[in-house]
């Protein structure tokens, strides 16, 4: 990715209006546009209690009701700092809508598994996002944390 094409894509991760868009698609019952590689996880605030939402890439779909996303933005990711507090969410994902699901995060071992397995099947978008994230983030992404979401378990 060219330099450019990753400050624009930076600049999109860090642009609320962008990165929120989609939220309205998955509420309104069309998140079935998205297909399978993206998903909307619906998450409880840590410190307010109140519903949260965030749309997320699907890494890995290792069995029929278990999906891997990964957060971008590490550790820190106000999403993944919730669902550390209160694991119960729900998935909303192609035809799909507000299936409970426990979530849970990944050790780096399995993260970096999930990771290599994702590049190796999508090199071009694996280059393209890494390079937004680094530039987003400001510096090198070997790893990135990884949440495993279980559907169903509630």
């Amino acid at each position: 990715m060219s330099t450019i094409g990753a400050r624009l894509s930076s600049k999109a991760l860090r642009t609320r209006w962008f990165v929120r868009a989609p939220i309205g698609l998955y509420r309104a019952g069309l998140g079935i546009v998205f297909g399978v590689r993206l998903l909307m996880l619906e998450h409880i605030g840590r410190s307010s209690g109140a519903r949260r939402y965030v749309v997320l890439e699907v890494v890995d779909h290792p069995e029929t009701d278990r999906y891997v996303v990964v957060s971008g933005f590490g550790p820190r990711a106000q999403w993944y700092r919730n669902i550390e507090a209160e694991p119960r969410v729900r998935v909303s994902i192609g035809l799909r809508r507000s299936i409970p699901a426990i979530a849970t995060p990944m050790s780096k071992s399995e993260s970096d598994a999930a990771l290599a397995r994702y590049a190796q099947r999508h090199p071009r978008a694996w280059r393209k996002l890494r390079a937004a994230i680094e530039h987003a983030v400001g510096h090198p992404v070997d790893t990135l944390p990884m949440v495993s979401l279980r559907l169903g378990n509630r």
